[in-house]
């Protein structure tokens, strides 16, 4: 089992704090501190609502949605957490996992609950002491995937769920993380260990604990590059498929990207290694690595935050020398032009256009055409032809377009959470 690594966030009020009762400030920018908890090598983050009403839980969701879109690592929401529409925005805010405690008789019906409603996946639980999980083990495994412990109390050779014990003091953390039932630790004594968590997992790895890596099957030597010592990196989004930029790599830069999973590239400009983002925050996170035919060449797939282009372009390439259309439809890309298309008549209405009546005359219009274009689909299906339905779903289709525009909402939006499920 590869055990994981997971700083906990303490948010209140918008900003990071340090403890569930230490409200000095670590942060005010939640979603940057974040990143930078992805670029040092944590494996997930635990984030913990300190919210007091639920005034300042909407309030948090923002932010918590904000701290998903800057980082690759898998978020786990805890707090405030007390019925399942909780659970529901919180996996809507982009964590992966949503944690209930255990301390309050209820969660026990909402964890089974939410289990069923949402996958034992996406449901983990925190528990005070392992007695708590002894006494509700039925409901824990068949409706949870682990459980955060509040402390390092175990019993020698319990291996019934995964546990991930939360760690503030100076307990020996190899001896805990090595038995079977721990698959991951949590807590102060990771947190304090942030600033480098790729040091502490060589550490570990060396006195025999198995944790994440990449596992990557090319070394340098398999490559041919340059009279220079050098290799040439495309570089791809690995969602919308888009080239983003060209740069290159020397040994070290290949070792630093395929070993912390962060694009690093060697500069010839400045004959020194670069670690993109280090200066605009736009790092790109790996998520597959090839070679091509002759092996002196790398593509790279990457989770891009913010933009690829010095000049503020998400891509590099947007200088077009000519265009002679498109020989196919790819449907990300139709679906990414139409949503163009509407949002450039939002912001620059044409006289005459239907987009431009339906934004004239608000979201109720846009929701009744909506619903209009819902039931013209059942109707349509009802027949034996598919043709008419096709029709109508276009319709269907376009019409949603209009209402996410109005609402401000992103297909890659929308892509994310139909693949977060």
């Amino acid at each position: 089992m590869e055990k994981l690594l997971i700083p906990c966030v303490y948010l209140r009020d918008g900003k990071l704090v340090k403890g569930f009762s230490d409200n000095a400030v670590l942060s005010d920018d939640p979603a940057k501190y974040c990143t930078a908890l992805s670029v040092n090598g944590a494996d997930a983050i635990i984030l913990f609502d300190l919210s007091s009403s639920d005034t300042e839980h909407e309030e948090a969701l923002l932010v918590i949605r904000k701290i998903t879109e800057s980082t690759v690592l898998d978020v786990y929401g805890a707090g405030n957490v007390n019925r399942l529409e909780d659970v529901k925005k919180l996996l809507y805010a982009g964590c992966r996992k949503v944690a209930l405690n255990m301390a309050k008789s209820s969660n026990i019906d909402l964890i089974e609950e939410a289990g069923k409603r949402f996958s034992k996946d996406r449901i983990i639980s925190c528990a005070d002491s392992l007695e708590q999980i002894l006494d509700n083990l039925k409901v824990l495994k068949a409706h949870t995937s682990a459980s955060i412990l509040l402390g390092s109390l175990f019993v020698e050779g319990f291996e019934e769920i995964p546990v991930i014990p939360l760690l503030n003091d100076d307990t020996d953390i190899v001896s805990i993380i090595k038995k079977p039932c721990v698959c991951g630790i949590c807590g102060d004594i990771i947190n304090r260990k942030c600033e480098d968590l790729f040091s502490f997992k060589k550490e570990l790895e060396s006195l025999g604990v198995g944790i994440r890596k990449i596992a990557c099957d090319l070394t340098w030597a398999e490559l041919t590059k340059n009279d220079k010592g050098l290799i040439p990196v495309i570089c791809q989004d690995d969602q919308s498929q888009e080239v983003l930029m060209l740069a290159y790599m020397n040994e070290e830069a290949f070792e630093h990207t395929v070993s912390e999973g962060v694009m690093t590239y060697y500069s010839r400009s400045r004959s020194c290694l670069w670690k993109k983002g280090d200066t605009s925050g736009h790092y790109q996170f790996v998520r597959s690595l090839y070679y091509d035919c002759d092996s002196d060449t790398l593509l790279a797939k990457v989770v891009q935050i913010g933009n690829a282009c010095h000049t503020g372009s998400h891509s590099c390439f947007f200088n077009e020398a000519f265009n002679m259309g498109k020989s196919g439809h790819d449907p990300y890309s139709v679906l990414t032009d139409v949503m163009n298309v509407i949002l450039d008549r939002k912001e620059n209405p044409k006289e005459g256009s239907y987009t431009n009546y339906l934004f004239d005359k608000g979201i109720d219009k846009i929701l009744k055409k909506v619903g209009e274009e819902a039931t013209e689909i059942v109707i349509a299906a009802k027949n034996p032809e598919a043709e008419e339905s096709k029709y109508e779903i276009a319709d269907l289709l376009y019409h949603i377009m209009v209402l996410m525009a109005e609402k401000g909402i992103t297909w890659d939006e929308v892509m994310a959470e139909l693949a977060n499920r």
